[in-house]
């Protein structure tokens, strides 16, 4: 389980915090999918609607595919129904290689595949998604890409959550190398360098987030 350097975590800190895809709010804490309370919550979509801030971010993906897992063991890109598709033919386009998705589930009708694309057998891939969180939806998507035949050893995300000690683990049982831009530690960090984007409370609340979530999640699970 790898990030890119420390000067790329920055840059990818500097880009959603510029566009708004991270947000805080320690009152009135956001759910996740999980369940837990937190005070901080991401969308990477919005990415999609800013040039230079995804074609950047692509570019540190691409790094990644070209300088720590080598081009000539890629055959394509699978990117993960739904947020995963857009960065996936962004990277895709990028490194002049094939593309793929997976679905969730099949779609129901005509050859209900779990792959949209031509015959992934026999091909060595990559998962892109826009993040993860307990490495689930990873898992699941990965099994599907190898009951279609095809070999998947890593997966790229833009943002790992990076506040559950279990992840590496049940990654690494799964076969999975996790590659990522930059995770939560990395935002508090900027931010508590520019201490104009939010406060000091704030900024203690998600240490303390950080630190320990469900614990947090546990203290905040009343408020709304």
């Amino acid at each position: 389980m790898k990030k890119l350097d420390d000067k790329i975590a920055r840059t990818t800190a500097k880009f959603l915090l510029e566009i708004n895809a991270i947000h805080f709010n320690s009152v009135s804490p956001f759910t996740l999918t999980s369940g837990l309370k937190s005070p901080v919550y991401i969308d990477c979509r919005k990415l999609i609607s800013y040039p230079k801030a995804r074609s950047i971010l692509i570019n540190f993906c691409s790094d990644i595919v070209v300088n720590k897992i080598g081009l000539d063991k890629v055959e394509s890109l699978v990117g993960g129904e739904t947020a995963g598709i857009p960065f996936a033919s962004f990277l895709a386009s990028k490194l002049e290689l094939p593309m793929h998705y997976v679905r969730k589930k099949p779609k129901g009708f005509g050859v209900n595949t779990y792959i949209e694309g031509n015959n992934i057998k026999g091909k060595r891939v990559i998962l892109v998604e826009d993040l993860t969180t307990d490495g689930g939806s990873k898992i699941k998507f990965c099994n599907s890409i190898r009951k279609a035949g095809a070999i998947v050893e890593e997966t790229i995300v833009l943002f790992y959550y990076n506040i559950f000690d279990d992840v590496p683990n049940k990654l690494k049982k799964s076969g999975i190398n996790l590659n990522y831009l930059a995770c939560w530690w990395d935002i508090l960090n900027y931010c508590k360098e520019d201490k104009s984007i939010i406060d000091n409370e704030t900024i203690f609340q998600i240490e303390q987030f950080l630190i320990s979530p469900k614990e947090w999640s546990k203290n905040h699970n009343n408020k709304m």
